[in-house]
């Protein structure tokens, strides 16, 4: 029998499908969400921001974001505790809401489990939870738990809200708006890179080791490289730096936190906004420790800060006239500017060469 119509072209559809890693995370994300319309009127923003926003009362919005962690794309259990992962996985949730200028309140937890997992070994997962929410004055209301085939997914949501017309978004900044990032950038990446090379040093031993471990091979040298490490595990939200922008009565334009890397979040925001930027290499903030691992590592440290990730600082846009206040905020550089969208996305060299920014930062669907 002849296929029918439908067959022949779900055949078809086969044959000249897409794959995903084509389009990256936000790609994939707003080809999927583009059509969709928002009916309610609670509905502020939806798809496409650090959190979505919705509005019950007069005074104050609702913020809700939402991570999924999964092993073996998002951590390694190798050599991430699963105390540092459970604090991590909450403060992630926490930046995204700082991200929109809005204050973390709730979190639900949820947790893909596969058998290997103790009951002793979630209670360090929510001890790390626990610790996070009672830094930041967030409370833990709900989650599920459920089986896992794949090892150990982690789902958390997180609730906060803002003052009504407060919520920064990505798409508000304005050619001369000034850049600015808080922190240093790449001490994740760069904590990342010691992580991996010793994963792959361990199992290189316990291999010539026929598959004992030595205690050469439990014990990796991580002496002097403390920070970094705690960059990477232990990642910290920049409430400090949003508690200083309302005490100076600076309201920034845009503001994305740096999970992805600088480049791919400030290409979203002038992308977003409709604009481009000139930042300088000469004024992007690094630490000490993470120009001497890269140079150890034998490996650029400006393409370490513009593309590492995972650093959870607060990258943001203000107007000019607030040049004076920004310079009063402890922890926060100046970095560059915006300009109208057809002077590109640039960065300027130590020696003055120009080069245009690119997305090179993390994209969990390749």
């Amino acid at each position: 029998m002849a296929p029918t119509d439908d067959v022949g072209a779900s055949v078809l559809t086969k044959q000249i499908s897409m794959k995903i890693e084509e389009l990256g995370e936000f790609g994939l994300i707003r080809h999927v969400t583009e059509a969709i319309e928002l009916k309610n009127q609670s509905s502020v923003k939806g798809v496409g921001d650090d959190c979505a926003v919705l509005r019950y009362d007069a005074d104050r919005e609702v913020l809700v974001t939402t991570d999924l962690l999964l092993e073996g794309v998002h951590f390694d259990l190798t050599y991430v505790p699963l105390k540092h992962l459970g604090y991590k996985s909450a403060v992630v949730n926490f930046s995204d809401v700082y991200a929109m200028g809005g204050e973390p309140r709730q979190i639900t937890v949820s947790l893909g489990l596969s058998q290997r997992f103790s009951v002793e070994d979630i209670e360090e997962l929510y001890a790390g939870l626990r610790l996070a929410c009672e830094k930041y004055g967030v409370d833990i209301v709900g989650g599920d738990t459920s089986s896992s085939m794949t090892g150990l997914t982690i789902s958390i949501t997180c609730i906060g809200d803002v003052e009504r017309g407060k919520a920064v978004y990505r798409n508000g900044a304005r050619p001369t708006d000034i850049v600015c990032v808080s922190g240093n950038l790449g001490a994740a990446y760069m904590g990342l890179q010691l992580l991996e090379r010793e994963k792959i040093v361990y199992y290189q031993q316990l291999e010539e080791n026929h598959g004992h471990e030595t205690l050469e091979a439990a014990q990796p040298d991580f002496a002097g490289k403390e920070y970094l490490l705690e960059r990477q595990l232990k990642p910290e939200a920049r409430r400090d730096v949003i508690v200083q922008l309302r005490k100076l009565g600076i309201q920034p334009t845009a503001m994305m936190d740096i999970s992805d890397g600088l480049s791919s979040e400030l290409m979203h925001i002038c992308e977003q906004s409709g604009c481009g930027c000139r930042i300088y290499e000469e004024h992007l903030p690094l630490d000490y420790e993470t120009a001497s691992q890269a140079e150890e590592f034998n490996m650029n440290v400006t393409t370490c800060a513009l593309n590492g990730g995972e650093d959870y600082e607060l990258l943001f846009t203000v107007p000019l006239v607030d040049k004076d206040k920004i310079e009063q905020v402890e922890d926060v550089r100046m970095i560059g500017y915006i300009t109208k969208a057809e002077d590109g996305k640039v960065l300027i060299t130590r020696d003055g060469s120009q080069f245009d920014l690119k997305a090179q930062g993390w994209n969990p669907l390749k």
